[in-house]
Formats: structure tokens, C-alpha cells, sequence
């Protein structure tokens, strides 16, 4: 049988490149072998805030730029293959699992429509949830807001805080049993209750049915507080968590103000609590949070402690990398 001849010169050109040897083979087959008797190992981790030329390119806005991988690599777990125990190389880089999980919360798609370019996404959401378990989360959202508190010149800890909640439609993939309808603002989904200090960065948050009181869902809310910020002894918040609530913080040894509206039935900035509103506002920035669509409760406060770590590593590396101020312009002639 005889083959057309542009057929048969591809063929052949196929033929010669399987044939050729690679350029340097014999020298990278040498240096593999001195490696080996030497003993070398490769290091299952290098870090680096600098991506090698074998990993992704930043792309989306949601990617972390070098100086706020600088300041989130550090504050993360070793890696198993560096430790004593062992084990085995992590397939792959934090910084591209990091990328995709923020790219997640700030664009609001599921799990299995993460874009190609990103680690596959059972890989990414088995990092999320193991992070969200064993407090990694916690640990690196904390380091962060000390960080942010110490630039602003305050103390690490703060000693007052304010709280408030809200409520957000919950999508088909929440349960019933943790989901509820919140006749107030007529919302059927969860709320969440945060406490921010007064800067408005994120100190606690418990995320509960709708349905809860808010007085109720204030009380895991300050047993939180007071466990993890053991300097706080001022708790401000509204109207609606007087009454008891104010007598059972008191066991606790913190002391709840409440702001009270001047004029009913009109819109007024009060002291105080403007600061808490503001951080639902840069909550929401991020699509992920706008609706709840996880299936934990525990998940829904993860993805609002990913909202936060992005707005300060964003604020601090503004901080050590500030904009350069653009030139003056020169004026024109006459």
C-alpha cells in the first residue's frame, strides 16, 4: 500500500524525532548519577515567594502577589516530608492551593468549576477542610489581625469588642436542620454572628440557623470571645441583645453597652456601631459569602475567615510595599 506523500513525510519526520536523542541527556544522565552516589535527596518543599517557571502565572485578581505570599507561608504548617515522621511530597505548591481557595471565595463558583490552571479541586477543598479542622485556619487569620493591630499602632490584643449579626439566604445544598427563616428580614437561610475589635477586624464568629434570637446566638458568641481574647472586658452592641444577656456577660467578666438609637425610624451613623457594619460590608465583597452554600456551618465561618485574610494580607502588603505616587504633571504651554 502506498501513501500519499505528504502522509509519509510526516511520518518520517516523526521517525527521526523519536530517534534523535534529547541535547545534554548524557549529561543530566551523569548528574543524576553522582547525585545518587552521593546520597542527595530533593528537597520535598522549597520556599520560595518567587514562582518558578514550572508553576501557574498569576492571573486572577483573587491570587496572592508576592509580598502577601510572604506573609502567609510562614504562618503555615511544615510540610509531612520535612518533619521526623515523615511522609510523602506534596503533589502540589501551597501557593497555587492558597490561589485557588481565594479565587473560590472571591468568585463564588462551586467546588468542580475551579478553572483548569488550579490544582484539582478535590486536592483544594481537602486542604480547605483540613485547615478549617485542625485550627491552621485560626491560627493564621490571628497572626495576621496582630500584624495588621501592630501597624496600626495598637496592641495585639484588643480589650473591647463589637457585635452584631446577619442573616444570609442559604442556597439547596444546606440542610434543613441548619437552616431556619428569619421573620424579621423575612431571610430563610443562617445567620451569622461576628465580634470585630474596633478597627472591625474579625475576633469570633458562630454561624447558626436564621431563626436563632440574636441574644441566643450571641452567648456561644461571647464564650468564644472570652476564651480566645482573654484581654477583652468591653462588649458593645444594639438593642437588640438588652435584657438578659447583658446580666449572663457579666459572668463571664465582660461588661455589654448598649448603643441605642437617637430618632426611631431613621437613618443615623451611631458610635460604635458602624465599625461592625463596615465589616459586613467587606464580608460581602467576597460572592462566596453573599449566600451560604455549605453544606457545614463550620465551612460558612471558614469562608468568612478566608474573606478577612484577604482584606489584611492585602492591607499589610500595601503597608510594606505602598503605591508608587504618580509623577507631577508638567505644565502645559501657553
Amino acid at each position: 500500500m502506498t501513501l500519499p506523500r505528504p502522509v509519509a513525510r510526516l511520518l518520517g519526520q516523526g521517525v527521526a524525532l523519536i530517534g534523535k536523542e534529547a541535547p545534554g541527556s548524557d549529561s543530566g544522565d551523569q548528574a543524576n548519577e553522582s547525585t545518587r552516589s552521593l546520597g542527595a535527596s530533593v528537597p520535598c518543599h522549597r520556599p520560595t515567594h518567587i514562582r518558578p517557571p514550572g508553576q501557574r502565572q498569576p492571573r486572577y485578581p483573587s491570587d496572592t502577589t508576592d509580598p502577601e505570599w510572604a506573609l502567609i507561608e510562614p504562618l503555615l504548617p511544615p510540610p509531612a516530608c520535612t518533619l521526623a515522621s515523615g511522609g510523602r511530597p506534596e503533589a502540589h505548591p501551597r501557593r497555587e492551593v492558597v490561589d485557588a481557595i481565594r479565587y473560590l471565595v472571591h468568585n463564588g463558583c462551586v467546588w468542580r468549576a475551579l478553572p483548569a490552571d488550579f490544582p484539582p479541586w478535590p486536592t483544594v477543598y481537602g486542604w480547605f477542610a483540613r485547615w478549617a479542622a485542625d485550627g491552621t485556619l485560626d491560627r493564621v487569620h490571628d497572626r495576621l489581625r496582630e500584624q495588621v493591630r501592630l501597624g496600626a499602632g495598637r496592641h495585639p490584643s484588643p480589650s473591647a469588642a463589637i457585635i452584631d449579626s446577619q442573616s444570609v439566604r442559604a442556597a439547596d445544598t444546606v440542610p434543613r436542620r441548619s437552616r431556619g427563616f428569619d421573620a424579621a428580614k423575612k431571610v430563610n437561610g443562617r445567620k451569622r454572628h461576628i465580634a470585630v475589635d474596633t478597627l472591625g477586624l474579625l475576633l469570633a464568629v458562630v454561624v447558626t440557623a436564621a431563626s436563632v434570637q440574636d441574644r441566643d446566638g450571641a452567648r456561644p458568641l461571647l464564650w468564644r470571645l472570652r476564651a480566645t481574647h482573654r484581654r477583652i472586658r468591653l462588649v458593645w452592641a444594639d438593642a437588640a441583645y438588652a435584657g438578659k444577656l447583658v446580666v449572663w456577660a457579666a459572668t463571664l467578666g465582660l461588661r455589654a453597652e448598649i448603643v441605642r438609637r437617637r430618632l426611631a425610624h431613621a437613618f443615623q451613623v451611631l458610635p460604635r456601631r458602624w465599625v461592625v457594619e463596615r465589616t459586613f460590608a467587606w464580608i460581602s465583597r467576597h460572592r462566596r459569602t453573599v449566600r451560604d452554600y455549605e453544606r457545614l456551618p463550620d465551612h460558612h465561618q471558614a469562608m468568612v475567615t478566608w474573606a478577612m485574610i484577604t482584606v489584611m494580607t492585602r492591607r499589610l502588603a500595601r503597608q510594606h510595599h505602598p503605591a508608587r505616587t504618580p509623577a507631577p504633571a508638567l505644565p502645559r504651554a501657553a
